[in-house]
Parts: structure tokens; C-alpha cells; sequence
């Protein structure tokens, strides 16, 4: 469905556990006009028909992209992704586990990491990177914040990486010329960091992997942070607007 700039769309929200919403874009998109609609997969939501919508955003989770047994939702969810992406040819964005999902489903794969990726780390872009439409705009080397375990071990066919750093080798990727993934959290609001401590599991991950100290910490740490994010995520918000225009 082409959609003109400044043309409301119709987003498409997968989520799979109520405090890992869209965030700060969700902000953007309403602001924007957009016309939102969030499906909870862990809740029991069916994935309606996707060719009435013009941007698929699939969000994070604590569950792990092969936990089909355990969540067996992931099943029809990689069908729909690779639908979107393969078939229909409209922009993705994903984060974190949607990341994740949109390098399976179309091929790749994602593995556990020795040592999970918790806390602020540095993100640098790759040459490809610097030459993406959306990514090319954002400063070449960024602080992020990183909450997962999981990363993406093999690209799909067709996709590049556009952001690396030593310990995750594909902090975001680009697959085709319209689906788009982010290993690291820019959607993050004042209370996500907190929200997301009161998940025993979440929490857990963070004190093993930065200590107590830190973790009590971290809010602190990201709140003058906030501003930049905003800033990053604003310009990949402009990005995919003109990316769906082109649809």
C-alpha cells in the first residue's frame, strides 16, 4: 500500500511482554498521526491480515527465538515476519528479540553468547553503515543500551550489518533494502529501565553480568542519556517514514 509523505499509516506492533512496548516511538507514531495496532502475542493475540498495514515493528521479549515448545506463538509470528519481508516487501523494524526474529525467519540464525550483553556499551557503524539511507545519518560511533543474551550468529541471505562492536559482532542489520534490525534498546523512556527490573529475569541477567552495584546504578547512568537516544531514534523514525512513502 504506497503511502505519500505525511501520509498517516497503519503500523503493525508485535509484543511479547507488556512493559517491552514501542517506547519513545510509539510517542513519534502518535504524534505523527499513525494509526497503531499493538498485537500481545504472549497474550494470546492473533496476528491478523498483514497486507492491510504499511510498517511491521516487532518489539523485545525475555524468550528465545527457538522456544517454540514454550511459546508456541513464535511459529505463526517467523511466518508472518518472512510473509512481510520476502513476500510483500514492506518495512520492518525490529529490536532485540525482533532483531533476532527477523534474521531467522528469513534464514539466519541467533545463538546464546558466552557472556550476555547487559548495561551501556559502545556501538560502532560498519562501511555499510555509513552508506545506509537511515543509518548514514546517525553519528558513526554511539552509546546504547544493551539487554540480551542472544545474538545473531549468521546473516540471512541479502542483509548486511550496519553496527558492530566486540562483543556482538551484528548490532544492527539491514535485510533487502526495507527491513531493518537493532540488537540494542532506542526505544527506552525514563521508567524503562526500572520497568524492566522488576522482571526477576531481566534483573537476574543484570546483576550477573554487571554486579549489584551497577545495577542499581544503571538507571542513573542512562537517565543523561535519554536526550541522545531520542535524538537516534528520531532519525530512524524519519527514516522509516520515508522508507514506507516509497511503499
Amino acid at each position: 500500500m504506497p503511502q505519500l509523505p505525511g501520509v498517516p499509516m497503519k503500523i503493525l506492533i508485535f509484543q511479547h511482554l507488556a512493559c517491552e512496548t514501542a517506547g519513545i516511538f510509539t510517542e513519534f507514531w502518535q504524534a505523527d498521526g499513525h494509526e497503531l495496532h499493538v498485537i500481545a502475542l504472549d497474550a494470546g493475540d492473533t496476528i491478523p491480515a498483514l497486507q492491510d498495514y504499511d510498517l511491521l515493528a516487532v518489539m523485545g521479549g525475555p524468550m528465545d527465538v527457538w522456544q517454540e515448545a514454550e511459546h508456541p506463538w513464535l511459529i505463526p509470528e517467523k511466518a508472518a515476519i518472512k510473509h512481510w519481508v520476502a513476500t510483500l516487501n514492506r518495512p520492518y523494524f525490529g529490536i532485540c528479540l525482533g532483531h533476532q526474529l527477523l534474521a531467522v525467519a528469513l534464514g539466519g540464525d541467533a545463538q546464546p553468547m558466552q557472556t550476555p550483553e547487559v548495561g551501556l556499551a559502545q556501538i560502532t557503524q560498519t562501511g555499510a553503515g555509513r552508506a545506509d539511507a537511515i543509518f548514514g545519518n546517525l553519528p558513526e560511533t554511539m552509546t546504547t543500551l544493551q539487554w540480551h543474551g542472544v545474538q545473531v550468529t549468521k546473516l540471512p541471505p541479502d542483509a548486511v550489518v550496519l553496527a558492530s562492536n566486540a562483543a556482538c559482532a551484528v548490532q544492527a542489520m539491514r535485510v533487502g533494502g526495507h527491513a531493518y534490525g537493532v540488537q540494542y534498546h532506542l526505544e527506552i523512556l525514563p521508567s524503562t529501565v526500572a520497568d524492566w527490573q522488576a522482571i526477576p529475569a531481566y534483573r537476574a541477567a543484570l546483576h550477573a553480568t554487571i554486579g549489584a552495584a551497577a545495577a542499581d546504578q544503571l538507571e542513573a547512568d542512562v537517565a543523561p542519556l535519554l536526550p541522545a537516544f531520542r535524538q537516534v531514534a528520531a532519525q530512524i523514525n524519519r527514516g522509516l517514514n520515508a522508507l514506507s512513502a516509497e511503499f
